[in-house]
């Protein structure tokens, strides 16, 4: 079975979430677009669904929603990048459109990575795995920190 995911995320404003996100190079379907709704594909099966905090409080039955500019994290999120020189690109833009680079890079030779906060606050990690790495599985993490 090839199962899709679809991560909801509460932001304040739709639109300057699909603006910050379209300038990172990730695309939006239209078909899942509303006033309260934004849905960026991460790959064919893989999607980030913005939610209004109004709309996003329709799935959460009354449960409270933590807000990431309050110095919260609920859930970090990782996307692979194809290259060390693509990580430091995607956080260089994140940047560039408004949000904040977060932590120091982290470089373990096989896999390296570097981290953002969105306009929301919602912390992103960017990171690359040497392939051959990823095939075999990653070495002792003890021994490359």
């Amino acid at each position: 079975m090839n199962r899709m995911i679809f991560i909801n995320l509460p932001v304040r404003d739709i639109e300057a979430t699909t603006a910050f996100y379209t300038s990172l190079g990730f695309a939006f379907n239209p078909a899942f677009a509303s006033p309260q709704s934004a849905c960026m594909a991460l790959n064919d099966s893989a999607f980030v669904m913005w939610l209004s905090y109004e709309h996003f409080a329709d799935f959460t039955d009354g449960a409270a929603i933590l807000d990431p500019r309050e110095n919260t994290t609920a859930a970090l999120y990782a996307l692979s990048a194809d290259s060390r020189e693509a990580v430091d690109a995607t956080v260089a833009a994140a940047v560039a459109a408004g949000g904040a680079e977060h932590g120091a890079a982290q470089d373990h030779g096989f896999m390296y990575s570097r981290a953002f906060r969105d306009l929301e606050g919602h912390g992103w990690q960017v990171m690359w795995m040497d392939p051959q790495a990823a095939a075999d599985g990653p070495p002792d993490m003890a021994e490359t920190a």
